[in-house]
C-alpha cells in the first residue's frame, strides 16, 4: 500500500491538470494520503479481498480520501458488497476490469444503499447513480464503456460533490497517457 502511496503522490504533482491543480491539490493530495490507514469491522470482506486507497478529485475543488476493497477477479466481482450490512462511512469497493465495456451491476443480495461511480480507464467519472435500491434485480448499466465502478454507502456522491467533472486517482488510473 505504501508504494501505491508514493506513487499517487510522484506521478500525480507531474500530471494534474484540472481546474484545482493550481489551486494547491498536490498539497491537499499529500495530506489526505497520509492519513493513517484503512480500519474495517468487517472480518468476510478483510480476508476476501485486497485493500488500498483512492483519492476522489471532486467537481468543486475538494479531494476526498476512500479506503477500498479491491474486486479485480470474476469471483470478486460476483460477490461484491453482497450480504454486507454495513460500510464505514470512508469505505468503498472499486471494480476493476482489464478494459472499457458497457458495465452493469445489481443489487441482488446487497442490503444496503449505494451510490456508484462509473470511470473510464483514465480515472475521470462518466456517470453516477445515486442511491440505488437494495436487494434489487434491476440493471444499473454505465452511461458509456467505463473500467471502474467505485461503490459507496449511498448519498455520499451527492454530500461530496463527485459528478461527472470528479476524476477517480488510484494506483492505474493515472497510468494512462504515459
Amino acid at each position: 500500500m505504501q508504494n501505491s502511496r508514493e506513487n499517487l503522490l510522484g506521478r500525480d504533482r507531474r500530471k494534474a491538470r484540472s481546474p484545482a491543480a493550481g489551486r494547491g491539490t498536490f498539497g491537499l493530495l499529500a495530506a489526505v494520503c497520509l492519513i493513517p490507514g484503512f480500519t474495517s469491522a468487517n472480518a468476510e470482506l478483510d480476508a476476501a479481498f485486497e485493500r488500498d486507497v483512492l483519492i476522489i478529485a471532486a467537481d468543486r475543488f475538494a479531494c476526498h480520501r476512500f479506503d477500498i476493497y479491491l474486486a479485480q477477479s470474476d469471483a470478486q466481482q460476483a460477490r461484491g458488497l453482497m450480504f454486507v450490512r454495513e460500510l464505514g462511512p470512508g469505505a468503498g469497493m472499486l471494480f476493476v476490469y482489464k478494459r472499457d465495456r458497457y458495465l452493469s451491476m445489481w443489487m441482488k443480495n446487497t442490503y444496503i444503499s449505494l451510490d456508484m461511480v462509473f470511470a473510464r480507464s483514465d480515472g475521470s467519472v462518466a456517470s453516477v447513480v445515486s442511491h440505488t435500491e437494495p436487494l434489487s434485480l434491476r440493471s444499473i448499466v454505465a452511461a458509456e464503456p467505463v473500467r471502474y465502478v467505485l461503490e459507496l454507502n449511498a448519498g455520499t456522491a451527492d454530500r461530496l460533490v463527485i459528478g461527472e467533472q470528479s476524476r477517480l486517482l488510484w494506483r492505474d488510473t493515472h497510468e494512462i497517457g504515459r
